[in-house]
């Protein structure tokens, strides 16, 4: 049998009378009535309402507290240029379920054919604490590169990210730059193998490349090799400033060029319209790295579809923006490629296009 022991005992301090309903009662009621002296003095009135209003007040912050709006900063190499691209890569972020000015903003920059602002404009937007910098071609890249190694950079789209160094490995990017990229040498075969069956009689074609565009040299040496396959000449036209375009069209026409293809970069992405009126101006049948060119008058392109490109890039920032780190996204490689024949340009020139290639082609302007 378990004996109980007293309270005394036990050391709890009470004793028989203290034990007492009474006296339990009598505990909490003098507790009241010390406080209810207390509210009823004005200086404690006054710490009691403060007291409730950071209460309630924080309540009420933290119910109404707004979602984090996302900051995405876009480097772009011309307004006009990428216009569409963009359009399609804010359509795919509203289908996600972004909507710009409530949860995401974009931040626009251009460099606009100047490659020495890209350093500037990169910089700026460190200095805006962007959640995601999104950049369009290689030089972009390099320069969102050479800007931040901890704020994510998403390419939308880039010639030979691995071969340029901008990123590790196609598989494992690393770092912080992920996105799209393409291989430039086997586009660039490609397109001089569609202007050849597009100028059967094809003998000599003019290329025109900036040193501004990254890996332009080794472009032009990997499609020297193709143009040799293909047993077609290849003249090189480097040109360093907007002066040098129109002489280099002069050195086609005296080289005899047959066909013409115009390099990519932002630099002549920038004067395009310049180099697709000189193109018409020569009647020299031409093959761009864009779609824009082509929607500038120029006759005909190949590549890859870059709304798609875009497209992807959103959903790969949403990835980002929700936690992923771009060292696990692999870099892709475009999936659809299109081929683009402006009819128009051709009657300007003069020129007919094959059947068999148009019949080839994903969209036709008339």
């Amino acid at each position: 049998m378990v004996r109980l022991r007293s309270p005394q005992v036990l050391g709890f301090g009470f004793g028989e009378k203290r034990m007492k309903k009474k006296s339990w009662v009598r505990w909490p009621d003098s507790l009241f009535d010390n406080l209810k002296s207390k509210i009823q003095n004005p200086k404690w009135v006054g710490i009691f309402a403060i007291a409730f209003t950071f209460i309630s007040g924080g309540a009420v912050a933290l119910a109404q507290q707004p979602k984090k709006v996302a900051r995405i900063c876009y480097l772009g190499s011309t307004v006009s240029g990428t216009e569409n691209s963009m359009k399609q890569f804010r359509e795919r972020l509203r289908e996600i379920g972004y909507v710009e000015g409530q949860n995401v903003i974009i931040d626009y920059r251009y460099w606009e054919g100047k490659v020495e602002r890209l350093p500037e404009l990169a910089g700026e937007f460190v200095r805006l604490n962007c959640d995601v910098i999104l950049t369009i071609g290689a030089e972009g890249a390099q320069a969102a590169k050479n800007a931040t190694k901890t704020i994510p950079v998403v390419m939308a789209f880039g010639e030979d990210a691995v071969k340029l160094g901008i990123v590790a490995d196609l598989a494992r990017p690393g770092g912080n730059i992920t996105g799209m990229t393409s291989i430039s040498a086997e586009i660039y075969g490609k397109r001089l193998e569609l202007l050849k069956e597009t100028v059967p009689k094809l003998a000599r074609a003019a290329f025109l490349w900036s040193p501004t565009t990254l890996g332009a040299a080794d472009i032009v040496k990997e499609t020297e090799a193709v143009a040799r396959f293909l047993r077609v000449g290849l003249q090189s036209l480097e040109v360093k400033g907007p002066d040098d375009i129109e002489g280099a069209f002069r050195a086609a026409t005296k080289g005899r060029a047959d066909g013409f293809i115009a390099g990519a970069g932002g630099f002549l992405s920038f004067h395009r319209k310049r180099i697709v009126d000189l193109a018409e101006k020569n009647r020299l049948p031409a093959m761009y790295s864009t779609v824009a060119y082509v929607d500038a008058g120029g006759l005909m392109t190949y590549g890859e579809d870059r709304s798609e490109m875009y497209r992807r890039a959103a959903e790969i920032v949403d990835k980002i923006l929700k936690g992923t780190k771009p060292a696990d996204i692999p870099v892709e490689r475009p999936k659809k490629f299109d081929l683009v024949i402006n009819l128009k340009a051709a009657k300007q020139i003069g020129f007919t296009v094959p059947l068999e290639v148009l019949a080839r082609a994903s969209r036709i302007i008339r």
